[in-house]
């Protein structure tokens, strides 16, 4: 089957490059046409408002409507607002396209006219591809959809070179990433323990939260700036504030870290549970719990050899379920599973029309 691809990351400067998991599909019953934005979308830690706005509106909707007209078969999208425009549009052109909606996080499941825009238009997607077990039911009951029309399959991240050593002469620990975080938690942790601590956020993360000495927050550091702390930095911390209102948090640092070997402690809390085996690949503590996170801290900081084992075990368990090549693999099973399904509904809409006519030319 056909597909065309609609990922909100990829747009005209950067196609030539970008092909997503295409190239980790290999049932060659699937090819692709990558759709690309007009404009780069906006970074999400330079934004000033985490609300999508008319103007990003207005691109997703083009980029969708590409995606759509170009099709010969289905659609993917990646983000929830592309499967949102995609899905709106399917249903005012009365399209049967299939839509593979991957990556669908909205962050919080809003309510009233939203919440009814975004079940109506939900009913055109097919496959939902989520990154934690928790969604698959936020999700169905939000949108009241079958559950079964969700699937989890883990964030994944190509493999990140590792460049950079441990820095052992000023050792300290990082802690990247900015949503849902319980930096209160961690700092009150590291001020005990009297450790350094660069956290790598954004100014509206850290707003009206008293820092440590020991504590530094670099801001509007690049990508390959976090990469670098993360593998300079003795310990990662994912430390978060569980939230019933939000979907998910943490998976792109967790993951990031886990590919990079590196030793690993998060919150067990929004889908954290999903990726880190507790003592195996990394440390997993308890929501609101300053001991407990003070606790995993100092015994990760004076153990050198728990701090390997978990890294290496880390390691391996991301290349083999966060890669590239995990996540094409689920891609390709989903997509044989929706081609098979619109094939099975083709037969049974003929042989429903088949029947009519027989009826028909039957009476009298």
């Amino acid at each position: 089957m056909h597909w065309t691809v609609a990922a909100s990351f990829i747009h005209d400067l950067n196609l030539t490059t970008s092909t997503w998991l295409t190239p980790f599909v290999k049932n060659h019953q699937h090819h692709f046409t990558i759709i690309p934005r007009c404009v780069p979308l906006a970074s999400w830690h330079t934004r000033k408002s985490s609300v999508t706005d008319l103007k990003e509106w207005m691109d997703h909707w083009f980029q969708a409507s590409d995606a759509l007209h170009r099709t010969h078969g289905g659609v993917i999208t990646v983000f929830p607002q592309l499967a949102a425009a995609v899905a709106m549009q399917k249903h005012l052109l009365r399209k049967d396209a299939p839509v593979v909606a991957w990556m669908y996080n909205v962050g919080t499941c809003s309510s009233g006219v939203r919440r009814l825009l975004a079940q109506k238009s939900s009913q055109a997607i097919d496959r939902f591809v989520v990154h934690t077990q928790r969604e698959r039911q936020i999700y169905s009951d939000w949108l009241e959809l079958p559950i079964e029309r969700f699937e989890f399959v883990p964030y994944q991240v190509p493999e990140i070179p590792v460049t950079y050593e441990e820095n052992t002469a000023q050792p300290f620990i990082a802690a990247l990433g900015s949503a849902h975080r319980d930096f209160p938690a961690l700092f009150e942790a590291v001020k005990t323990l009297n450790i350094p601590t660069i956290v790598a956020a954004s100014k509206r993360s850290l707003e009206g939260i008293s820092v440590p000495s020991q504590v530094q927050t670099p801001f509007d550091i690049g990508k390959q700036d976090c990469l670098r702390l993360a593998q300079e930095a003795r310990i990662s911390v994912v430390p978060m504030v569980p939230n019933e209102q939000i979907t998910a948090a943490g998976q792109v640092t967790i993951v990031e870290a886990m590919r990079m070997g590196r030793a690993l402690i998060a919150t067990r809390c929004n889908g954290a549970e999903d990726y880190i085996i507790d003592g195996e690949t990394g440390l997993l503590v308890e929501p609101h719990s300053v001991k407990d996170l003070t606790d995993a801290i100092q015994k990760l900081w004076e153990d050198h050899e728990l701090r390997n084992r978990l890294g290496q075990n880390a390691m391996r368990y991301a290349a083999e379920h966060f890669s590239n090549e995990a996540a094409g693999a689920a891609l390709d099973r989903i997509l044989t599973e929706v081609a098979n399904q619109v094939g099975e509904r083709s037969v049974a809409a003929s042989t429903e029309t088949s029947s009519v006519m027989s009826l028909r030319l039957a009476q009298p």
